[in-house]
C-alpha cells in the first residue's frame, strides 16, 4: 500500500501502451510492443535529436535532475517509453494518471502525497500524465502547485500542439520536447530487434524482405503499430506451422493489402509519374487513386507535397495563380501534422490542382529565356536601367533618360528594358485557359505601350 494511504502503486511500474500503470507488464503474454519497451535510453530507437550528451532528457534520466517535461509527438514515437525510463533509471517514485479518467481530486491527491513523501523521506515523485491535452483548464491548474514547488517532476504526453491545448502558466514552466515520427530505417531496426530479441519473438520466425518492407510501410512512423502488426503476422505464420513470414501473411495479419511500392525502385517513380500526369491531364479520380497508393505504401508525405508544388508552377502556372499558394499551404500543413491526417490535406490539394485550368506557359517562357542565355545572348544592361545611385554614375550615362513608370498615367513607361541582343524577344506566350486568358489581353496592351519606344526610335531615324 502507499505509505500515505492514498495510492496502491507499484514502486517501479511499467506503463502499458494504453496508458495504465501495470506491474509485470513484461510477462510472456504481454503485447510485443510492451515487452520490447526499451530498458534504457541506449535502447531507444529514434529521437536522436533529444538524446545527445547533456540534453535535458539525459540530465533528467541519467542525472536525476528534477524538471517538468512536455512530450509532443505522434502516436508510437516513444512518449510513454520515455516516461517509463524516467521511472526505471532513477530512484523516484512513478505515478501515472490518464487525462481520460483522472479528475481534479485525483490530481490534488497525487501532489499532496508526493509533497509528504518528499518532506518525510526526501524521495521525489515522477507524475506522468498521458494525453494531457484532454485535461480541462481546472485540471491543469491543479498541477501548478506541484510543478511550481517541484513537489513532482511532471511528464506530460500529448499528440496535440501544446501551445493550444496546455494552459500558458503550465507551458511556461515546462520544457517542451518535440518527438518526430520514426523513420523507415528506425521502424526496420525496431522490427529486426523484436524478431531476434529474447523478450520478443526470439528468432521463432524470420521475415522475407518484402514482408519486412510491407510492415515498415504500414507502420507510418508509429513504432507501436509496427510491433503490433509484426506480432499478428508472426502469430499467423506460427499457427500454420511456418517459420517464415512472407508478404501475404503480413498483409493478411494487418488486414491491409500489400502495396507493391519500392521507394528506391520502379514503382516509386512509376506511381509518382502517374500521379503528376493524371493531375496534368485533369483526371481527378485517377490522381486520387495514385495518391491513395502512395499514402497506403507509406510514402513520405513531404515528398508528395514537394511534387505538387513543382506541378503547380510547371503545369498550371498563371492559368490559376492560386495553385502555387494552395500547394505551398498543403506542404506547410503536411509538415505540421504528418500522417494519417495529412492524407486529407494532400487529397484536397490534388483535387484543386487536377481541376485547375492548365498551362505550361511559365515553363516554356523560362526555358526559352535560358536557351538564349546558353546561346550567348547576354548583352549589356541598357544605360537607362543601370544603377545611378553612386558618385560618378551619371557621368557614365547611368540612368540617363530613364522613364519612371509611375509618372506615366498608364503605369507603364515606353522604353527598352532588355539588352539589345534580345530586344523584342517574346518568351511568355499565355494561353486562353483559365485566368491566363485575362493575362493575354493585358499583356497585349502592355507590349503595345512598351513598343511605342521602338516606334519613337524609328520616327527619329526618319527625321
Amino acid at each position: 500500500m502507499d505509505p500515505d494511504g492514498l495510492f496502491d502503486v507499484p514502486e517501479s511500474p511499467q506503463v502499458d501502451p494504453g496508458g495504465g500503470s501495470l506491474a509485470g507488464s513484461d510477462h510472456a503474454s504481454a503485447p510485443l510492443a510492451v515487452r520490447m519497451r526499451p530498458r534504457n535510453l541506449d535502447e531507444l530507437i529514434g529521437q536522436a535529436h533529444l538524446l545527445g550528451p547533456g540534453s535535458p532528457l539525459r540530465r533528467m534520466i541519467d542525472g536525476d535532475a528534477p524538471m517538468t517535461l512536455l512530450l509532443w509527438g505522434p502516436p508510437g514515437t516513444g512518449k510513454t517509453t520515455i516516461a517509463s525510463l524516467v521511472s526505471q533509471q532513477t530512484d523516484r517514485r512513478f505515478i501515472e494518471l490518464s487525462a481520460v479518467s483522472a479528475g481534479v481530486k485525483e490530481v490534488r491527491a497525487v501532489i499532496a502525497a508526493a509533497r509528504r513523501l518528499l518532506t518525510r523521506d526526501g524521495r521525489e515523485t515522477v507524475l506522468f500524465v498521458d494525453e494531457i491535452h484532454r485535461f480541462s483548464k481546472t485540471q491543469q491548474d491543479a498541477l501548478l502547485p506541484g510543478v511550481e514547488n517541484r513537489w513532482v517532476s511532471l511528464v506530460g504526453a500529448t499528440t496535440e500542439n501544446p501551445h493550444f491545448s496546455v494552459i500558458s502558466p503550465l507551458l511556461s514552466r515546462s520544457l517542451l520536447l518535440i518527438l518526430e515520427p520514426l523513420t523507415q530505417d528506425d521502424i526496420a531496426a525496431l522490427i529486426d530487434r523484436a524478431v531476434a530479441d529474447e523478450r520478443g519473438l526470439a528468432g521463432a520466425v524470420t521475415l522475407t524482405p518484402p514482408a519486412r518492407d510491407h510492415l515498415v510501410r504500414l507502420a507510418g512512423g508509429d513504432g507501436r503499430r509496427a510491433l503490433t502488426y509484426l506480432e499478428a503476422a508472426a502469430g499467423a505464420a506460427v499457427s500454420q506451422g511456418l517459420a517464415e513470414v512472407d508478404v501475404e501473411a503480413a498483409a493478411l495479419a494487418a488486414d491491409r493489402a500489400a502495396v507493391r511500392y519500392d521507394r528506391q525502385g520502379d514503382q516509386h517513380y512509376d506511381v509518382t509519374s502517374a500521379l503528376i500526369k493524371s493531375i496534368r491531364g485533369s483526371d481527378v479520380d485517377a490522381a486520387l487513386h495514385y495518391l491513395a497508393r502512395m499514402v497506403e505504401a507509406g510514402e513520405d508525405p513531404r515528398f508528395i507535397a514537394r511534387r505538387l508544388m513543382i506541378l503547380a508552377s510547371e503545369d498550371i502556372g498563371m492559368a490559376e495563380p492560386s495553385a502555387l499558394p494552395i500547394a505551398v499551404a498543403a506542404a506547410q500543413a503536411v509538415a505540421l501534422i504528418g500522417f494519417p491526417e495529412a492524407r486529407l490535406t494532400l487529397a484536397q490539394a490534388v483535387i484543386a490542382l487536377a481541376l485547375a485550368p492548365k498551362s505550361n506557359a511559365v515553363t516554356t517562357a523560362i526555358d526559352a529565356a535560358q536557351d538564349d542565355i546558353r546561346a550567348g545572348k547576354i548583352g549589356p544592361v541598357p544605360p537607362a536601367l543601370r544603377d545611378a545611385h553612386y558618385a560618378g554614375s551619371k557621368k557614365l550615362g547611368h540612368g540617363h533618360e530613364y522613364r519612371y513608370a509611375h509618372d506615366d498615367p498608364r503605369g507603364i513607361a515606353p522604353q527598352q528594358h532588355a539588352p539589345d541582343v534580345v530586344a523584342g524577344q517574346r518568351y511568355y506566350h499565355p494561353t486562353q485557359r483559365g485566368a491566363e486568358a485575362d493575362y493575354t489581353a493585358r499583356l497585349t496592351r502592355i507590349r503595345a505601350v512598351l513598343d511605342e519606344h521602338d516606334q519613337d526610335d524609328r520616327d527619329g531615324e526618319r527625321r
